[in-house]
């Protein structure tokens, strides 16, 4: 039996705050480690782009081998290890050659486990009601404490324990996992959804609305890739920097704890339009904003842009795959999420070259796209929703 609904909330949360101390650490703080292992600019751009175009690949495969086989906290247990495993060889070796081979096996084993997590608190929601948005902002929360701690570390030039803190985070999510009470499986559901996976999977509409979706986070490539350096040129300091992310990881963290009721009132597409509107006003203001007053004001519409485009997308799919498939259903998201991420910054280069202000403006672009989009399929995204409700299975 589960415990008590806020017991497992806070457990499920404690998931997703370990991951995001980990990946808090990774994201911007690993190139350091690679440049401090004598790595050339070149060098560190071709690993990580490696990384990503191997977490891009792994999501849909590592999680549909975690569906088929129903266990979920096994595997996010097993992919942790494997990615201590790796970590472990990446800081016992040396070499562009290791880096790349080590960063790769990395990226394939732990990149997963971001939407295995969101299936299992996903089924937490569906089986007992509790609320997916507080859950996962204890991930938001790990994140902004690991970017304060990667601080300090990386001001002291100790890659050894930024390594180190990483894999402490990638393997207590793994113990975090093993600790949470089994998932509640219906023997009705299991044959129906396994005859449901090809039908949803292989559906054109279903990549379509996909790639539509994913255009709500591809539209943050220039800030993930520039705005520092956007804002760094505008004269603020590197603390200033700082204060600007972690007011917009507030914002979402805002979002989250109050999304519950607004989710239910206003429904999975109003929040993804929401979230298109306000990246493309966001991205349109960003260039302009020139004290960092009006820069903190524009990060708090990360909690929109973001934010409610990630809770839209993820509710969405929820309701629109099968329970049994819920983690492949997320991992292809991810993947949607992560192409078009990754065409953003490819685009953005170029631009920024050019002018600072263009790559913001090209994600003006992107977000109207993505609004236009989901107002074209909008009366196909709400038919297939009310043939998933129709479905027992998917309830």
């Amino acid at each position: 039996m589960f415990q008590s609904v806020a017991s497992l909330s806070t457990r499920v949360g404690g998931l997703f705050a370990s991951h995001f101390l980990g990946f808090g650490l990774f994201l911007p703080f690993f190139p350091l480690v690679l440049e401090g292992r004598g790595l050339n600019v070149a060098d560190i751009g071709y690993i990580l782009s490696v990384g990503t175009i191997v977490r891009i690949i792994a999501n849909p495969i590592m999680t549909g081998l975690s569906d088929h086989s129903g266990r979920r906290r096994l595997s996010i247990f097993v992919y942790s290890v494997l990615s201590a495993i790796f970590l472990g060889v990446f800081a016992s070796t040396s070499g562009v050659f290791f880096a790349f081979v080590t960063v790769a096996g990395l990226m394939a084993f732990w990149s997963p486990i971001v939407p295995l997590s969101d299936a299992y608190a996903l089924d937490v929601v569906r089986n007992h009601g509790a609320d997916y948005g507080r859950m996962r902002l204890w991930g938001s929360v790990g994140f902004v404490v690991a970017n304060v701690i990667g601080g300090w570390l990386a001001g002291i030039e100790s890659s050894d324990l930024l390594i180190g803190g990483i894999a402490l985070g990638v393997l207590s999510t793994g113990f975090v996992a093993l600790s949470l009470p089994p998932q509640v499986r219906r023997q009705t559901e299991e044959s129906d959804e396994r005859d449901s996976r090809p039908a949803l999977f292989w559906s054109p509409s279903f990549w379509v609305i996909l790639a539509v979706i994913g255009l709500l986070q591809g539209s943050h490539a220039a800030f993930y890739g520039f705005g520092t350096l956007f804002w760094m040129q505008a004269g603020l300091s590197e603390f200033s920097i700082g204060i600007l992310w972690s007011v917009g990881v507030v914002a979402e963290i805002a979002l989250f704890y109050a999304a519950g009721p607004l989710v239910l009132r206003f429904g999975a597409l109003n929040f993804l339009m929401i979230g298109a509107i306000g990246a493309a006003v966001r991205w349109m203001l960003f260039p302009f904003a020139d004290t960092f007053a009006t820069m903190s004001i524009l990060q708090l519409m990360h909690g929109i842009s973001f934010g409610a485009a990630h809770l839209g997308a993820v509710a969405y799919v929820s309701r629109l795959v099968p329970p049994k498939w819920a983690a492949t259903g997320q991992g292809f998201l991810a993947t949607s999420n992560g192409i078009l991420t990754a065409l953003g910054l490819a685009v953005c280069g170029p631009l920024y070259a050019l002018d600072p202000a263009y790559p913001f403006w090209a994600m003006v672009v992107m977000s109207v796209v993505a609004m236009l989009g989901l107002l074209i399929l909008r009366p196909l995204m709400a038919s297939k929703l009310a043939a998933a409700d129709r479905v027992p299975s998917a309830a």
